[in-house]
């Protein structure tokens, strides 16, 4: 291979990963702000909260399915599944209860807690790769990933107003938070590791794995909403409160456009290396959460902070071979993930 077209083959991948850095931070960033405020923030004169977590994922997923079906049309590709069925079920299923518990997660911690907690999720990608990749680590991987938790640690259990939520006090919101929290951490390390399983072992199209899993996603959400009587709900909730809507569209587009930035980093980086792109995009969210909903940070919080994205920085400089897989490179800096983080 000619310098010539080794030069044009770094110069393409790097302008590859700028657009999945910048695309990736744009669309989560302003998903996230939109995230809180519809869980977080009351809604009308009458302060009423919106409650259907799961009322937000069917209209996430409902306009990706449909947006990545056009794109499938439009593109003249097939239509039929590259892998068995039961493989994109399992990522709906996954994803489904990664995004549920994140969203629930925000009724009992504050969105900068959630964010860094994100951070953790380090060890459950390391150990899923393990299982599911037969992926290797050695030890300098598993120091790096225990210092990052150390730092999330911090952050979770030394917040400012003594709680991990301003609004919602008590030993057992601590507990119902921090659990739903390892349960999101553990699906959206499973989610994004059987992604990168599934490019990997399949020639599969980035919008074909969106179309299908988003399409068992919405399969999967309609009928519970509608056994738990959350679907009238929240309409009524939103014909009540027509401003809540714009702010669902708006999360539903942010969605949609993340999902092709997350799928198309994993399969062209592998999901370990999305991780990795992750961290910028959470220091920042933290700072604009912090900015815009007024979250105070005391002391051993911003410590923790310091550990975290220092550790991460640290690999990053640490690297040794910079001619190696951008997946080898950042083997343990992992999304959110996944299909929707």
């Amino acid at each position: 291979m000619s310098n010539t077209m080794i030069g044009y083959w770094k110069e393409s991948r790097s302008a590859k990963l700028l657009f999945s850095v910048a695309g990736i931070m744009l669309t989560l960033l302003v998903y996230g702000v939109l995230q809180e405020k519809i869980m977080r923030v009351p809604y009308g004169d009458d302060k009423e909260y919106f409650t259907s977590s799961l009322f937000l994922v069917l209209c996430n997923r409902l306009t990706t399915s449909a947006v990545s079906a056009g794109f499938l049309l439009i593109s003249k590709k097939t239509l039929a599944p590259a892998a068995p069925m039961s493989y994109y079920c399992t990522i709906s299923i996954s994803n489904l209860l990664t995004t549920t518990c994140q969203y629930e997660a925000l009724k009992y911690v504050s969105f900068p807690v959630q964010t860094l907690a994100k951070c953790a999720k380090m060890i459950p990608v390391m150990v899923w790769s393990t299982i599911i990749m037969q992926k290797k680590y050695n030890g300098k991987d598993y120091f790096f990933a225990m210092l990052v938790t150390l730092g999330c640690a911090l952050f979770i259990l030394y917040p400012a107003s003594g709680d991990i939520n301003p609004y919602q006090k008590g030993r057992e919101s601590t507990v119902r938070g921090v659990s739903l929290m390892i349960g999101y951490l553990g699906f959206d390390g499973f989610t994004s590791t059987f992604q990168d399983k599934l490019f990997k072992g399949y020639d599969m199209e980035i919008h074909n794995q969106i179309f299908y899993t988003t399409l068992c996603s919405t399969f999967l959400c309609f009928p519970v909403l509608v056994y738990r009587g959350h679907l009238l709900l929240a309409i009524s909730f939103m014909l009540r409160h027509q401003d809540c809507i714009i702010d669902v569209l708006l999360l539903s587009t942010v969605a949609t456009a993340s999902q092709f930035f997350i799928s198309y980093t994993i399969r062209t980086f592998g999901a370990l290396t999305f991780a990795a792109i992750m961290i910028t995009r959470q220091l920042v969210s933290i700072i604009l959460s912090c900015l815009w909903f007024s979250h105070p940070l005391s002391m051993e919080q911003w410590f923790g902070a310091v550990i975290v994205f220092g550790t991460l920085y640290a690999k990053s400089f640490l690297r040794k071979t910079p001619q190696l897989p951008l997946t080898q490179l950042n083997g343990a800096d992992k999304p959110q993930g996944s299909i929707n983080s």
